[in-house]
């Protein structure tokens, strides 16, 4: 558990920043409209007045916050000029100025998201958290931070105010940026009534339902981070009991495109995988460099290793399984945890273990995924999956499309059945092959990474930018009529 911290002023300048984007033109909502926003009044009125409230901590306060200055729109083309000549043409993006309920309230009310540990500390620099120090020499240079796993929406709401094709003119754009917080909204309610869970993101369909930018293509243009599984997302009933929020039944989200940790992969047409944030938030592409070149230098004195916490009843799983055969092997490093959260508070240790790892294993965790698998990414060990779920089927535009080149892969049913050895399925690998694949994990790095999203000097294509094109294909695929791609439903 992380201790409890002050957030000072540094803190607001991230988290509150200012206004998301541009607006349109100012019409008059329709008669609809005000029905759908009466009906979702008198829904929120009822979840406070029927529903237990779910915390009472004292917000933090309101500061005056940074702005910065708006993108230049493009200059008129000339009649002889083409649209290959604008280097945004297609790439336009436009963002919704939310009302702070959706966002930066969320955020300075960061001592309440999770029930059992303070979140503040995880807020500054835009949602990267606190710079970490070198860590007994895990982390020499600059661009390592403690961030939590779930901070992706913060980070890419940062990240799009640099983005280089921003536009004022919704008319204009390809796309459509909803900067709301669903993952830290959702996050914070878990645990509480389905009508208290739901009701943020019911305001934001009917405040959405109402916007001309929302009509012109009923929100099929327009996209959100939702930095958890999409598990958290897709509660069927109205139980108590049931997990997560509805945010992705609702209709209108499932014309939108949610950017996710990992899809459901029962209804891909509405989610994108993007990668786990990271510790590693690099400035510049000297930056990746430099750290590629010492993950390549690394001395890899363990064949394998783990890092991870059992699980309550997981005799019989793969973990319980990797437990006891690296446990009884000399060529295995174990790191582990009393629970998950252990393992997060330990990014120098983790990240020693995995640099001197040639590979690291990935079991499934609480889901399909894990953030673990990207950490060894980073630290350049070849990642062992156990289930093609754990990455092939989710970050299709990350990571890629021959996955033998750079990882592993061990079906899970053969470890339970303890019909192989980990150990020597990996020993019989040649040397030359796993030096190879261990180039192929290191020249991957910058595209799982998150460049630091406050930087005007990111050079280089990194998870956002990425993710964003994945986006824009999706949207202009929309646009044409086209299937979109989902493979696997």
């Amino acid at each position: 558990m992380k201790p409890t911290t002050t957030v000072g002023s540094s803190f607001q300048k991230d988290a509150a920043d200012k206004s998301d984007g541009g607006r349109g033109g100012v019409l008059w909502p329709s008669r609809a409209c005000y029905l759908v926003a009466l009906a979702t009044t008198f829904w929120a009125v009822a979840s406070v007045l029927f529903q237990p409230s779910p915390f009472s901590l004292p917000l933090l306060p309101s500061v005056t916050v940074r702005r910065h200055s708006p993108h230049e729109q493009p200059p008129p083309a000339q009649p002889n000029q083409t649209a290959a000549a604008d280097p945004c043409a297609g790439r336009y993006i436009y963002v919704h100025d939310l009302p702070p309920r959706f966002n930066d309230d969320i955020v300075r009310g960061c001592r309440a998201l999770r029930p059992w540990m303070d979140m503040c500390p995880y807020m500054p620099n835009c949602g990267m958290g606190r710079p970490l120090g070198a860590e007994g020499g895990a982390f020499p240079g600059r661009g390592w931070f403690a961030t939590d796993q779930f901070m992706l929406d913060v980070i890419l709401r940062c990240r799009m105010r640099r983005y280089a094709c921003l536009t004022a003119d919704p008319a204009r754009a390809a796309a459509v940026f909803v900067p709301a917080y669903a993952s830290l909204d959702g996050g914070r309610h878990l645990w509480n009534g389905t009508a208290t869970r739901d009701a943020l993101a019911a305001d934001l369909v009917a405040w959405l339902a109402c916007r001309p930018e929302w009509r012109a293509a009923g929100g099929r243009d327009h996209f959100l981070a939702a930095g958890r599984t999409a598990w958290d997302f897709l509660r069927k009933t109205d139980d108590d009991r049931d997990w997560g929020t509805k945010l992705l039944r609702l209709p209108a989200v499932r014309n939108m495109t949610a950017l996710v940790l990992e899809v459901d992969p029962w209804h891909r047409s509405a989610t994108v995988a993007v990668p786990y944030p990271t510790n590693f938030h690099p400035e510049t592409a000297a930056d990746v460099r430099a750290w590629q070149a010492k993950a390549r230098a690394a001395e890899r004195r363990w064949l394998f290793s783990f890092a991870g916490a059992a699980r309550p009843g997981s005799n019989g799983t793969v973990r319980a399984e990797i437990f006891q055969q690296c446990g009884a092997s000399s060529r295995c490093g174990m790191f582990r945890c009393a629970k998950g959260s252990e393992c997060e508070a330990s990014p120098g240790a983790v990240m020693r273990l995995f640099e001197s790892s040639s590979f690291c294993l990935q079991p499934r965790g609480d889901t399909a995924t894990r953030r673990s698998t990207f950490d060894a990414v980073v630290a350049g060990c070849i990642p062992v999956f156990f289930h093609p779920d754990s990455a092939y089927t989710q970050y299709t535009a990350h990571l890629p499309e021959e996955p033998e080149r750079w990882s592993v892969l061990i079906m899970h049913t053969d470890v339970t059945a303890r019909n192989v050895s980990i150990e020597e399925t990996l020993a019989r690998i040649p040397p030359e092959t796993v030096r190879a694949m261990r180039e192929e994990v290191i020249r991957l790095i910058p595209r799982v990474v998150y460049a630091d999203p406050r930087s005007a000097r990111v050079d280089f294509k990194d998870a956002f930018d990425i993710a964003v094109e994945a986006v824009l294909d999706r949207v202009a695929k929309r646009r044409r009529g086209d299937a979109v791609d989902v493979e696997g439903c």
